[in-house]
């Protein structure tokens, strides 16, 4: 969004306040952590007092990129999480598919320009770790009603609220054929929610894969 807001309005400054913020736990003043990001320093420092209370810490960054794709891309894996989740895959699937995820988006995110450390931080692990565990995201709910057997269309209709991981898994899908990077979750993901996949289908697509060095894709 930044690159648009620049786009449309060159020389005015744009950055993202991202973290792990369910809505309706800031709303209630509970606790919590997040980042802003911006390009210029100074910037960031004088909106990091704007926004900070007793109850939210405000952390800056410069990594603008970084913080925005991790802000996106962890919503295709709160999907991926809510399916195990509601087809009752276990506590170990859920850690395994957070923690591969984090691989997926980290190498997507540095391929586009973020920094791999923004990936291990609030933006990027913080946000995921929320986003994939709570009850509150709209799109671990999307997930899981998934792994219940419920169409995708018949989630969508019965919700108030949008789950941007739907739209944002096509974008992923695309990004990586572009830069050239495996993400093999994602792309389990996609084929649920467009190629008619089963939620078990995707689970077996991912264990078939062949096992690489933990530091390698997939």
């Amino acid at each position: 969004m930044t690159e648009i807001i620049e786009e449309i309005m060159p020389g005015h400054p744009a950055g993202v306040l991202t973290g792990p913020n369910l809505a309706k736990e800031i709303h209630y003043g509970q606790a919590a952590a997040a980042v802003i990001a911006m390009i210029d320093h100074n910037i960031a420092v004088r909106l990091q007092q704007v926004f900070k209370t007793g109850l939210f810490r405000v952390y800056t960054n410069d990594d603008v990129i970084g913080c925005e794709l991790g802000g996106a891309l962890k919503n295709v894996m709160a999907i991926a999480t809510g399916m195990g989740d509601g087809a009752n895959a276990g506590d170990n699937t859920r850690s395994a598919i957070i923690t591969r995820g984090l691989s997926e988006l980290t190498r997507l995110g540095v391929a586009m320009g973020g920094k791999s450390e923004t990936f291990a931080g609030l933006a990027g692990m913080g946000d995921l770790v929320a986003t994939c565990s709570s009850s509150k995201s709209r799109n671990h709910y999307v997930g899981f009603e998934l792994g219940k057997g419920k169409s995708l269309e018949q989630i969508i209709n019965e919700m108030s609220e949008v789950a941007e991981g739907v739209k944002t898994t096509k974008v992923v899908m695309e990004l990586s054929k572009k830069y050239n990077i495996e993400m093999p979750i994602s792309e389990e993901v996609y084929k649920v929610l467009y190629k008619g996949n089963t939620v078990n289908n995707a689970f077996r697509g991912l264990l078939k894969m062949d096992v690489k060095t933990e530091s390698d894709a997939g």
